[in-house]
């Protein structure tokens, strides 16, 4: 492959047709060279806090959870604890910390924990305490726990604290660790609810001044066309919430879930996102839902297809689509699918989280890949981080070799949907991107494989994600692991 002015100029087998064009050549040794991935669905800031802070992923048990807040609260000597990660459904307890656990562990600090889903909390009594009058909130539910716009009203407060320069060097960190997975691009959710405007104008701002991943931002408010606009949005939607999650109980399904008697919550009337596609698509803008229950996923469908061709035509998209009742009316409203096979292969299965909140028939119908794909979806993968780890190849293995195997994709569908698929989703792929032909932009990535291996020989389980061996952005360099020159 040649590259000249950030484009690839010659592809073939040999080398010598080109090699006095290049003023450098260097010998991959063997490894595999495929187009970039692309994260379609990520959220930096709090990446970079999974990533540097206190990550509760791997506790075992609540008791080890709280022995890890503890831990962290000495540490931080008074400075508020953030976390994230904890699962209560993989602990022998079976249920989440309460406020009394978390003052006794942090000695009275303010502490918001983070549930690996992110749509819910547990906090300290001085983060309920520093919310005021909770009584018009929905959400709380005792005992420390939040969902819903209570839980968003604590996080707001919990990361109020961050400063600019260190909000700066966690997008930094998270972005960094991207590139060294072979992502040259990401697609940062933000919106009110889960991050902030200043947030969001920062990230865009680093990622434009520095060697990092592209970043495509969308900004999830209902009717907030304006800000996104303003913010240089390209999108203005994502997550946008029209539910929850399951792990939280708070995706909104059409009967309830196997272990409660919730069925979850719609945030919005089908009227007020018929009326925000209607103004995105006049606006260019792409609009985009957060929908995982099946209540939720019908929904933004039936909006779309009632927004008119014009919208059924602009290809606005959907996030998750975990559970949906109908596949191929999601296909006829033209929707691009932005989903994360890893989820499957945390909580997939007969044992998994997904049989325990909906019961075995229900959880099997779970995120459909491979159907979608053949209903003429246009799919894009991502990770939700920190909701699942920065592992493009993980991703792409789940969406392979899913729990269900009927949901089943191809090793190369899978990875046109994690590169190619993550540029057309951002309307971003008319140059090239995520192609490796002549005259498309110089944006791939290199791993390290045995000689004349092939893409699928990467594709075995590892207990950490596959680093990259180099991770070039359109001709820049944005990783380089020092193993090729």
């Amino acid at each position: 492959m040649l590259v000249q002015d950030s484009t690839i100029r010659w592809l073939g087998s040999d080398p010598d047709v080109v090699r006095d064009s290049a003023d450098r050549v260097i010998d991959v040794r063997g490894a595999i060279v495929i187009p970039a991935f692309v994260d379609a669905h990520f959220h930096c800031t709090d990446t970079g806090l999974a990533l540097t802070g206190l990550d509760l992923s791997q506790a075992r048990s609540l008791t080890e959870a709280l022995s890890l807040v503890e831990r962290h609260a000495r540490a931080s000597r008074g400075r508020p604890v953030l976390g994230s990660g904890w699962d209560d459904t993989t602990w022998p307890e079976r249920r989440a910390p309460t406020a009394a656990e978390i003052d006794r562990a942090s000695y009275g600090g303010v502490v918001y924990l983070s549930r690996v889903d992110a749509h819910s909390a547990v906090v300290s009594s001085a983060l309920l305490a520093a919310m005021g009058d909770r009584s018009a909130l929905v959400g709380d539910l005792g005992d420390g726990l939040l969902v819903a716009a209570a839980h968003h009203a604590a996080r707001s407060i919990a990361l109020a604290g961050i400063t600019d320069g260190q909000r700066r060097d966690l997008q930094r960190h998270a972005l960094s660790a991207a590139a060294a997975a072979g992502i040259a691009a990401v697609h940062e959710m933000a919106g009110p609810e889960i991050s902030s405007a200043q947030d969001f104008a920062e990230l865009l701002a680093l990622a434009d001044a520095e060697v990092l991943p592209e970043v495509y931002g969308y900004w999830g408010e209902l009717g907030g066309i304006d800000q996104a606009r303003e913010l240089g949005a390209v999108g203005a939607g994502g997550d946008l919430f029209c539910d929850g999650s399951l792990g939280s109980r708070t995706a909104a399904l059409s009967r309830p879930y196997s272990d409660s008697d919730t069925s979850g919550y719609l945030r919005y009337e089908a009227d007020e996102l018929v009326t925000h596609i209607r103004d995105c698509t006049r606006a260019g803008l792409q609009a985009g839902f957060h929908a995982i229950g099946d209540a939720a996923v019908a929904q933004v469908v039936e909006a779309v297809v009632r927004a008119g061709a014009e919208a059924i035509a602009a290809g606005h998209r959907v996030e998750h689509a975990e559970m949906i009742p109908d596949v191929q009316a999601l296909a006829t409203a033209g929707l691009v699918a932005s989903v994360q096979p890893a989820f499957d292969a945390v909580w997939g299965g007969p044992d998994g989280m997904y049989a325990e909140r909906l019961g075995p028939d229900r959880s099997a119908k779970l995120n459909p890949i491979g159907p979608l794909h053949s209903a003429g979806v246009s799919l894009a993968f991502g990770s939700d981080s920190p909701v699942t780890a920065i592992d493009p190849w993980a991703a792409v293995r789940a969406a392979c070799s899913p729990s269900n195997p009927i949901h089943a994709l191809s090793v190369a569908y899978a990875l046109e949907a994690h590169t190619r698929g993550g540029w057309l989703a951002a309307r971003a792929g008319a140059d090239g991107s995520g192609l490796l032909e002549v005259g498309a932009p110089a944006t791939f990535a290199i791993f390290a494989a045995e000689p004349g291996a092939r893409a699928e020989n990467l594709l075995t389980p590892s207990p950490v994600a596959l680093p990259a061996q180099r991770t070039v952005l359109r001709g820049v360099v944005l990783f380089d692991s020092g193993e090729l020159e």
